[in-house]
């Protein structure tokens, strides 16, 4: 269980100063949520259905379900990614499952680590 940490004084003490600042960081939140959380019970609700939540976090855009990485540096040639794909780059950008489709019949190339042509199936 010890085989994870560093062996040496400084870099525990580092660690251990960064898991006490995310410590301090989680109890913020929790209690922001928590105030938040009495705060919506005491005060009568407008209507039934809660407040919509963004899909990515704040601040963040939706995941994308697929994406075209156009050729370019680093890139040969055109390739489809699924949007979740580790592979897909910085320039992904998000396309309907159909113009997925049409963009393999086209001669894209499938990323060969998210496969999307095996959940695609271009006829």
């Amino acid at each position: 269980m010890d085989n994870d940490l560093p062996p040496d004084l400084v870099r525990l003490r580092t660690l251990e100063t960064w898991a006490a600042n995310y410590l301090t960081r989680i109890r913020a939140r929790i209690a922001a949520v928590e105030r938040q959380q009495a705060q919506q019970q005491t005060t009568p609700a407008l209507s039934a259905a809660p407040p919509a939540r963004p899909a990515a976090g704040p601040g963040r855009a939706r995941t994308p379900d697929w994406g075209l990485a156009e050729a370019g540096i680093g890139v040969p040639t055109t390739e489809i990614h699924r949007g979740d794909c580790w592979a897909r780059g910085r320039s992904l950008v998000a396309v309907s499952a159909e113009r997925a489709r049409a963009e393999l019949a086209d001669g894209a190339q499938p990323c060969a680590v998210c496969r999307p042509d095996r959940v695609l199936n271009p006829q």
